[in-house]
């Protein structure tokens, strides 16, 4: 295991702060996180600002495209861009 950090820089607290949104962040960088947060004004204001943005999506009726239409999607824009590029 690596060396253990109580106190991270701001761009990993912003990081794990995104990981945790997604739900990917460990209990120890989630705590870590809430350690920083305890004494950075910024990263408080990017947490809530995150959090605000993730409840909104949820809340919204935003439909996504399935795999197999984001490849065609893709398929025929590489297509149309060879046919502009010859």
């Amino acid at each position: 295991m690596g060396k253990f950090k109580i106190f991270i820089p701001c761009e990993e607290a912003n990081h794990v702060c995104d990981k945790t949104q997604y739900k990917n962040a460990t209990l120890l960088e989630k705590i870590i996180l809430n350690m920083h947060l305890l004494y950075c004004r910024a990263c408080r204001e990017y947490t809530k600002n995150n959090t605000k943005l993730t409840k909104t999506i949820a809340k919204s009726n935003i439909e996504f495209l399935d795999k197999s239409d984001k490849e065609k999607l893709k398929d025929n824009f590489e297509k149309a861009l060879k046919e502009q590029l010859h």
